[in-house]
This record gives C-alpha cells, sequence and structure tokens, in this order.
C-alpha cells in the first residue's frame, strides 16, 4: 500500500522539475531574448509638423498660415506653398511673435482671391523638398468668401472702370474786372507823391496738378495730394503802393474722403503755402451728396491766410454715357481781395477712353455790378 502511494509522488516530483523556467542568472547567462531587445535601441529624433489646416477665409483680405514644428533643426527650410488664381508662390516660414502660432507666413491680401489652395513644404539639408501637408500636385483648397465691405468695393470699382489712380492737371485763367483804389502816384524826378484815384485789373491765373488714390474702403474711399501755383494782380486793402498788388501763392494740400453713406461722403485737406506776405497755411472740406463719380451736390469751402476764403455749391449730371456737365457757384475774395466777388461757372467733361477725361471751363466773375471779367480753363485727367 505504501508503495502504490510513494511512486504516484515521486513520478508528479521530476515532471515538474522538468517544466521549472530558468532562474534569472540563467536567463543573462543566455542573453536577452528577441524582444526584450526591442525595447533596448533608442528611437532617432524626427522633424515634425503640427498644422490646423485653414478651410476658409474672406477673400481680399490678408491671410495667415501658421504651424508648430518640433525639432526645426532638423530642416532647412519650412515653405508654404499656395497659388492663386494661375500663379504659384512660394514662401518661407519665419518666427512668429504669437506663442501660439510660433511660425507663420502672412499672405498678402491681393493674392487671396480666385481658386486659392496651398501645401507645406520641408526642405532638407540636401535642397530637396518634401511634401508634409498637401502637395504641389494636389493642393489644399481654400474656400473663399466675400463679406458685404468686398462686394461694395468691388462695386464702387467697377463704377470707375477698375481705375484706382488718377493723375490731373488744371490750369486757368480769372477775370474779375477792375477795381478802384486810392495810391500813392510815381512822381517824375524831384516830385512829391501824391495820393490819386487809379483802376486796377483785377485777375488771376492758376496751374495745379493733383493725383489721388481711390481705396473704396468702408471708411475711406480716397486720398490725394494736390499743388500748384496762382499768380495774379487785385487791391489789397489799405496798400498805398501798386507793386503791393502783385498778388501770388505756391501751395500743397493733402486730401482725404470718408464715407459717411453710400450717398454722403466728406472731403478734408489742409493747406500749407508761401504768399508774396511768407508762409501760411489753411484748410478746406467738402460735402458731396450723391454719387461722388457722377450725379452729386458739393457744398464746400476753404481758405488760406492772407491769400483768401471762398465758399461754393457745384452739380454734376451726366449728360450720356460720356459727358458729364458742372455747374458752380462761388462766393470769394481770392486773390487777397478787399472785396468778395461772385464766380458762375459751366464746366463740359468728355470721356475720351483708356482712362482719359478731358474737361472744359467756362465762366462769369464780378466784384460789383459795374466791371466783371470771364473764366478760361480746363483739366485733363488720367485713371489706370
Amino acid at each position: 500500500m505504501v508503495k502504490k502511494i510513494v511512486c504516484p509522488a515521486l513520478v508528479a516530483a521530476v515532471l515538474l522539475a522538468a517544466a521549472r523556467p530558468a532562474s534569472a542568472d540563467e536567463a543573462q547567462a543566455d542573453g536577452p531574448s528577441p524582444e526584450q531587445g526591442k525595447g533596448t535601441a533608442s528611437e532617432p529624433p524626427r522633424l515634425r509638423v503640427h498644422h490646423a489646416p485653414v478651410y476658409s477665409a474672406h477673400e481680399r483680405r490678408p491671410l495667415t498660415v501658421a504651424i508648430q514644428l518640433e525639432n526645426p533643426d532638423l530642416a532647412k527650410q519650412i515653405v508654404l506653398v499656395y497659388r492663386h488664381g494661375e500663379k504659384t508662390e512660394q514662401v518661407p516660414f519665419s518666427r512668429s511673435a504669437t506663442p501660439e502660432r510660433p511660425y507663420a507666413v502672412a499672405i498678402p491680401e491681393d493674392h487671396v482671391t480666385g481658386s486659392f489652395g496651398y501645401a507645406i513644404e520641408a526642405v532638407g539639408t540636401d535642397d530637396k523638398p518634401s511634401a508634409v501637408f498637401a502637395s504641389r500636385q494636389d493642393l489644399h483648397p481654400v474656400v473663399l468668401t466675400r463679406d458685404d465691405a468686398l462686394v461694395q468695393e468691388d462695386a464702387a470699382l467697377l463704377g470707375v472702370g477698375g481705375r484706382r489712380s488718377v493723375f490731373i492737371a488744371r490750369g486757368e485763367y480769372v477775370r474779375f474786372g477792375t477795381s478802384g483804389a486810392r495810391v500813392y502816384e510815381r512822381p517824375g524826378d524831384g516830385a512829391q507823391s501824391a495820393l490819386v484815384e487809379a483802376s486796377f485789373a483785377d485777375y488771376y491765373y492758376r496751374a495745379e496738378g493733383e493725383y489721388a488714390f481711390r481705396l473704396f474702403n468702408k471708411i475711406v474711399t480716397e486720398i490725394g495730394i494736390r499743388g500748384g501755383a496762382v499768380r495774379g494782380r487785385s487791391v489789397v486793402e489799405g496798400e498805398r503802393n501798386p507793386d503791393a498788388f502783385d498778388v501770388g501763392l505756391n501751395y500743397g494740400s493733402p486730401r482725404v474722403r470718408f464715407r459717411l453713406d453710400d450717398a454722403v461722403h466728406v472731403d478734408a485737406e489742409v493747406t500749407t503755402s508761401v504768399t508774396e506776405k511768407g508762409f501760411s497755411g489753411g484748410a478746406g472740406g467738402a460735402i458731396l451728396i450723391g454719387d461722388p463719380y457722377r450725379t452729386k451736390l458739393v457744398l464746400g469751402g476753404e481758405g488760406v491766410s492772407v491769400f483768401g476764403v471762398r465758399g461754393y455749391t457745384r452739380l454734376d449730371v451726366p449728360l450720356g454715357r460720356r459727358v458729364i456737365q458742372g455747374s458752380t457757384v462761388e462766393v470769394t475774395n481770392m486773390p487777397h481781395a478787399s472785396r468778395a466777388g461772385v464766380r458762375l461757372l459751366a464746366d463740359v467733361g468728355i470721356d475720351l477712353g483708356a482712362g482719359f477725361l478731358l474737361s472744359v471751363r467756362g465762366g462769369y466773375q464780378a466784384r460789383s455790378f459795374d466791371s466783371g471779367g470771364p473764366t478760361i480753363g480746363g483739366h485733363v485727367q488720367y485713371a489706370f
């Protein structure tokens, strides 16, 4: 009975000893297993580009594309490749001042138009680019949306034939007739000067150049600058020497046009000038009611220290597709006159095409009921 119990126990002990795993010392002696060898080798660093794709943007508004980089030293350059219309551009990413967007590219507003898409490439030390987001052959598309301001800008630009820049050359001759004054006569040799009544021609002529740029945005629709010269002769109050009646002005006037409403705009300008008396300053402005480039009513005025002031109202009305007629009533004591005069003017402008406009001016003015004279002038305009 004892033999029957011991024999099965001995067999079981032998089988357990054969199945027991090797000790830790034995495993080290045999070397690491293939699975253990896989975990001991370290992974080499790699360039990683993190980018949140841009799916939509405002058309003709500046667009910023940003990325974040891991191990940027492994790439010689990261570039943005984008296509606008039929043209493809390539711009490198640069450091940004915004922590959330450490690397960025700013795309100008005139490139954010038409069919727009982009890709991101990494240029290695071998100067070979590799795609990291989309590709040149398969650009990531961006849907461009248009806001109300852009629609309004396009409509205004279409109204002037897509021409933003304007050059204008103006000139006119203005005669108010004659004015009387008490002056010292020019005595002969040894004679004493005496006060006498005399009549003097009251006139001036003006030459002016102007440049304007049409912005057509929500607030400022146009900026410009004009400059010119005025020369003439006018009775100056309090002067007894006829030589002081020779008057003149050299001036420059920057201008800004503000939009208050689709049908209401305001011009504001300042003037720096040199008169026969020395340096002087001035300012002016106008309210435009209607379409500033077609049918409109203008109420305006300006003044230049010493030289004089003027106020005017003007109505422009198109007479067909290529002709526009303007009528102006002006009250002024320019240039440096002792009395104000009234001017009645008419302008006719003809659109010659290709951006050219020719306008002629005629009119009549007087400072008193018994003396007056004509206005003859015009201007040439080129827009592009």
